[in-house]
């Protein structure tokens, strides 16, 4: 983790580029758990994005676009740093507050630049809502947040406050746009959906309810009976039993056997896709205020998700966590006219490490290091490692921390504390990784690959 006198070092070399005149504004949209297919511009056959839509048209929707970490809090301090959790140390989601207040984020550096800054919606790493530095304006809740009639903590100040959160957040991410200033603006808006209205403990444990029940994916009211009577689209892992995966076979005291039984279902799934037409609204109704500004073309407006979700694949739902596709491939839009080209879908793989980098260039402002790079010139890379450190939420996947490597071709997985567990998928004949080549003759050796992304990861560019 970058300490406080590293912090200030790097903002004392933070400059203006030489010859740039105009710094862009930025709107960062994070939402929580949506899969990178869950968007009408992803793919998806009957999902109404159509602002979310509209920004990809206009801009550039990056189609091989991951998480390095697919769980909350590590992800989300990934996505403001542009490290991976090894070195910003958010590794969990256990009660990470202290060390969340020392993050040097890239809408920090932006502050210290000049920008006026705004954060809103969910911090999430421990349940700490209190003010963080580098922020001029701070709009949070406590953990996860309530669905309905949320505690708002405004600079400082708590107070329930009546509405459904995501249009609570919308207005004051619309406000915080309007406003007459002179200096740019870096708006991060970190949206509670489409999580469940459940409650962690500190320790990560759930506080009441579960975390893939139904009814506890709460949409706003207005949305309650859209897409009734609608057919889910289906991956080819779908409700299948895993082979060959023995870290996922193991058998566990009163943990049911992954099958069809164990499934996400089809009402969860339904209503995590009502809670993101809130989200969707919200996106319209901040590029109209852009509009009213006459600022829009002269704003990186970015919309992205901490990780994605199981919906059955392998017989796993709310799980996560793993190397899956399922969780850590992620939806990236930015529309930015002067850089991404309208309607164009790069193909290179794009990392939620690139983010803080990426902002901090098409501002002018150097300094800072990173494990990620510009999406401005986005280098063909051929290999990119994923993370993750063991927490107890799920009993299923105790013990199954992992470091793991996808190139181009192929996915190599390492559980750190089980033996003879390790997973190898050909990427490109088994996409839905179906066919563990582990131990096959004829797969290849990825541990040299894996050793090398580690170590890369063990330094930062800067």
């Amino acid at each position: 983790m970058q300490t406080r006198r590293e912090f200030f070092a790097s903002s004392l070399c933070a400059t203006l580029a030489q010859g740039q005149t105009r710094r862009p504004n930025f709107v960062f949209v994070l939402v929580d758990d949506l899969r990178w297919d869950e968007l009408g511009c992803t793919g998806h056959p009957f999902a109404q994005t159509p602002h979310v839509d509209r920004l990809a048209k206009e801009g550039a929707n990056f189609r091989n676009a991951f998480a390095v970490t697919p769980l909350c809090s590590p992800s989300r301090a990934t996505f403001l740093t542009g490290l991976y959790p090894r070195a910003h140390g958010i590794v969990d989601n256990t009660n990470r507050s202290a060390a969340s207040h020392k993050l040097v984020t890239w809408p920090r550096m932006l502050h210290e630049a000049g920008y006026e800054t705004a954060f809103v919606g969910k911090w999430h790493m421990g349940n700490d809502d209190s003010p963080r530095p580098g922020f001029t304006h701070w709009v949070s809740f406590p953990g996860q947040g309530e669905c309905n009639d949320p505690v708002i903590n405004v600079n400082g100040k708590a107070a329930r406050t009546p509405g459904y959160i995501t249009d609570i957040l919308t207005e004051h991410a619309v406000r915080f746009l309007e406003k007459k200033r002179e200096a740019p603006f870096c708006l991060y808006l970190a949206h509670k959906a489409i999580h469940p209205n459940v409650q962690q403990r500190d320790d990560g444990s759930v506080v009441g309810g579960a975390l893939d029940a139904a009814e506890d994916f709460i949409a706003a009211e207005r949305h309650r009976r859209l897409y009734t009577g609608a057919r889910l689209p289906r991956r080819e892992n779908y409700a299948r039993k895993p082979v060959n995966k023995p870290a996922l076979q193991r058998k566990l005291d009163g943990v049911a056997p992954l099958s069809e039984q164990t499934v996400t279902s089809d009402a969860t799934i339904l209503n995590r896709m009502r809670m993101m037409k809130a989200i969707d609204d919200g996106v319209g109704e901040m590029r109209k205020a852009l509009e009213r500004m006459g600022v829009l073309d002269d704003t990186v407006f970015i919309f992205t998700s901490d990780h994605g979700y199981f919906y059955g694949e392998h017989g796993l739902g709310a799980e996560r966590r793993l190397a899956y596709e399922e969780t850590i491939r992620i939806p990236l839009i930015v529309r930015y006219p002067a850089v991404f080209r309208a309607g164009s879908a790069p193909k290179e793989f794009a990392l939620s490490v690139d983010i803080a980098p990426t902002a901090l260039d098409l501002a002018g402002v150097r300094g800072g290091r990173f494990h990620g790079v510009s999406l401005r010139g986005l280098p063909d890379r051929d290999a990119f490692l994923i993370e993750y450190y063991s927490d107890t939420v799920f009993r299923r996947i105790e013990h199954m921390g992992y470091d793991a490597v996808r190139t181009k071709y192929w996915k190599y997985i390492r559980y750190r504390e089980l033996r003879g567990t390790d997973e190898i998928y050909d990427m490109v004949g088994d996409p839905c990784e179906l066919l563990n080549l582990s131990g096959a003759h004829g797969a290849p050796d990825l541990r040299p690959v894996l050793k090398k992304v580690m170590d890369q990861a063990g330094s930062v560019q800067g």
